[in-house]
């Protein structure tokens, strides 16, 4: 693997798997009574937030601590950045502090690699504007296999807001990348122009996107990143997009039901839905830790031999 994880291109099909085969072994430490590894002991993580977050920074948080690397949050809010730091600036500050990782996340799509030029130390893409989430690809494709036991030639349909989604873009890239039959649908205002470039087959209709499929993974309508208006009420995208049973009866019959969170209940998903017998939600963000300390591992567990 490179020095860092900036998004899913990077990866080779051979480092995919060899990061969802190391989480395997992860999980395990996650089920024992001492849920603590001496991996990265003596090495730092810094985590840095510029954006909210609740899962991804808990996980890389709970996953940092369970190889025991030391660890720092840094809260943007309570930062020199209120003061009109830039983030060349604040990143060159804390690598002279002598961080062995830091973890990205930003609002601008980039900025992660341009702390990787700056920066000796490790970076790793938490989710940067609009670009790509690495992480949470990874971890998606882990709970894909752990069900379906394969990823090639599953039928995978990606519902929502698929302009705005970074979510889309670093699964669109891995899940084809892999030999996955992938769909997207939303509404044709969130509609990525040339999409179908990457390999993906489009629909605006969701009852022929998740016709037959194995697997249904559902983006939240990102409105905190909309500049105009992109459809006419929320009620009326999800009496047309919404993830409901009667769509579900049209996808295969073991289908699992996905969200990355967080949930806009009612509007992309419904309740009984995301809480029924499909639903590998919840199973998501467990996954999501093993599959980050993988990664932590990968790149900061070998830095001696670099």
């Amino acid at each position: 693997m490179k020095k860092d994880l900036l998004g899913i291109a990077d990866l080779t099909r051979e480092d995919i798997y060899l990061i969802l085969d190391t989480a395997e072994a992860m999980r395990e430490i996650g089920l024992r009574p001492i849920k603590k590894v001496p991996t990265l002991r003596g090495k730092t993580v810094v985590n840095l937030f510029y954006e909210p977050s609740t899962r991804t920074r808990t996980s890389f948080e709970i996953a940092e601590k369970r190889l025991s690397a030391d660890t720092l949050n840094i809260a943007v809010a309570a930062s020199s950045v209120l003061k009109g730091e830039t983030l060349v600036d604040t990143a060159l500050n804390i690598e002279a502090m002598a961080p062995d990782v830091i973890v990205l996340r930003h609002a601008s799509s980039g900025a992660c690699h341009l702390l990787s030029r700056i920066c000796r130390s490790r970076v790793i893409n938490a989710g940067d504007g609009m670009h790509e989430h690495p992480t949470q690809a990874l971890l998606d494709a882990f709970t894909i296999r752990e069900h379906k036991k394969r990823i090639e030639h599953l039928k995978v349909a990606i519902v929502g807001d698929l302009l705005h989604s970074r979510v889309l873009r670093s699964n669109v890239l891995l899940l084809t990348g892999l030999g996955a039959d992938v769909w997207v649908s939303g509404p044709a205002t969130l509609m990525p122009a040339g999409i179908e470039r990457f390999g993906v087959r489009t629909s605006t209709s969701v009852d022929e996107a998740v016709a037959d499929a194995d697997v249904i993974m559902m983006l939240r309508i990102q409105q905190e990143r909309m500049h105009g208006v992109f459809f006419p009420s929320l009620r009326e995208y999800f009496n047309t997009f919404g993830m409901t049973a009667a769509r579900i009866a049209r996808a295969k019959p073991d289908v699992i039901i996905m969200h990355p969170g967080p949930m806009n209940r009612g509007v992309e998903i419904a309740s009984d839905v995301a809480d029924g017998p499909f639903s590998v939600i919840l199973e998501q963000v467990a996954n999501g830790v093993a599959v980050r300390m993988a990664v932590l591992y990968l790149l900061a567990g070998g830095a001696e031999g670099d």
